[in-house]
């Protein structure tokens, strides 16, 4: 199982794909029709559709971030340079000891989580992850850096979605019982939820309010997310578009189409 591209709404498409080109490195695979397609030259990672009179996304469902997770702790080094080239601006930056991230909005508010994971043998024990998050070692992780590159290097992929919903309960069972992913951490506001032993592959919380109802169709945010089988998963998740109980959609796909 992999996670597949993220589609996002946004509301001017040359000044979105100018910020994923030149603050986060992407290529645009292509580009036309009021969608652009981008990732690192292979396959796609994010696709924007361009929704000219899109309002910025409220108090409702929704996306919260998505997580490109780039191949290597250099490549998230770079990826902090073009950030300080650019003068982009960040939201916070954490060491989770499972994965190093930078958050970070795009031009329309979409959050962005920028990660590296460390090896699986140095993840701390996700069942008493009760500390939280560590502040990154900003001056460790840009001595990493090297020389500028305008483009991440191959392997950069979708790590994770976290999502905005109206009820962590409903979530919880959704992603668990239709889905088939499994619990791997748990708080009063959020659930994290992944497939064989990955830290997660999605997480919900209610941020934003308990029963905020789902995001409205003509606002910047998630038009869906992609889940891809393989051959020999075992998840009991239905092909097809499906939507959570906040009305989070993701399309489940086979590998092979």
């Amino acid at each position: 199982m992999r996670l597949g591209p993220t589609h996002l709404a946004v509301s001017d498409l040359d000044r979105s794909v100018a910020f994923y080109q030149d603050a986060i490195g992407l290529r645009v695979h292509r580009n036309g029709d009021g969608a652009a397609a981008l990732g690192a030259g292979a396959d796609d990672v994010l696709v924007l559709h361009e929704q000219p009179r899109a309002r910025p996304a409220g108090r409702h469902a929704g996306l919260y971030h998505v997580a490109l997770l780039y191949p290597s702790r250099e490549e998230l080094a770079r990826a902090l340079q073009r950030i300080v080239v650019t003068e982009t601006p960040v939201e916070g930056m954490s060491d989770h000891g499972t994965h190093e991230a930078i958050y970070l909005p795009d031009p329309d508010g979409n959050g962005l989580e920028l990660a590296a994971d460390r090896p699986r043998d140095a993840w701390p024990d996700l069942q008493r992850y009760g500390a939280g998050p560590q502040p990154l070692d900003v001056r460790d992780l840009y001595a990493q850096a090297g020389e500028p590159r305008r483009h991440v290097a191959e392997g950069l992929r979708t790590g994770h979605l976290h999502l905005h919903v109206g009820d962590v309960e409903a979530a919880r069972a959704f992603y668990r019982d239709v889905i088939g992913f499994d619990v791997t951490m748990e708080m009063p506001t959020a659930v994290f939820l992944s497939h064989a032993g990955y830290h997660h592959h999605v997480a919900a919380n209610v941020w934003r309010g308990r029963g905020v109802p789902p995001a409205p169709e003509d606002a910047v945010g998630l038009r869906h997310w992609t889940i891809v089988l393989e051959d020999g998963d075992e998840l009991p998740a239905p092909e097809g578009l499906v939507r959570d109980p906040s009305g989070n959609a993701v399309l489940i796909t086979r590998g092979d189409r």
